[in-house]
């Protein structure tokens, strides 16, 4: 933990705080417990419509709080199965479940041992957060 801010062992981390959870071959993604705590209180979250294309790195939608809108990027390329449609209904799960049921995509990823191999463990994470918090003060 850094800053009280929860980082999961068993995910890989973008430096635009995006997680990632293979799942069989698919990969979950969301974000990240500092993501939704630095957005606060998030009222709708834009995802694409199943069946997109997305390249690593891409934006794949919005996810919007009363103080910002912010843009999600893709941590892998592959093909999206399928979007949390509880969101919908129920924006605020990103923020109490970052790592549960406040998930964004399922994606059936294209190129995956390339793609894996750039992402930051959690350990790599934790580093990156306590820089970003160095950078701060």
């Amino acid at each position: 933990m850094v800053e009280g801010k929860e980082i999961r062992s068993e995910l890989k981390y973008t430096k635009d705080h995006e997680w990632l959870r293979m799942e069989d071959g698919l990969c979950r993604i969301g974000i990240t417990d500092y993501a939704q705590n630095a957005l606060h209180e998030v009222v709708y979250a834009d995802l694409p419509q199943v069946g997109r294309e997305l390249a690593q790195k891409e934006s794949f939608g919005t996810v919007e709080s009363v103080k910002a809108v912010s843009e999600v990027y893709s941590p892998m390329s592959g093909k999206v199965i399928e979007v949390n449609q509880k969101l919908a209904e129920a924006p605020e799960l990103v923020n109490q479940q970052p790592y549960g049921e406040g998930w964004l995509i399922l994606l059936k990823p294209s190129s995956l041992k390339d793609e894996v191999g750039s992402l930051m463990s959690a350990k790599d994470y934790e580093e990156y957060l306590k820089k970003l918090s160095e950078e701060k003060k």
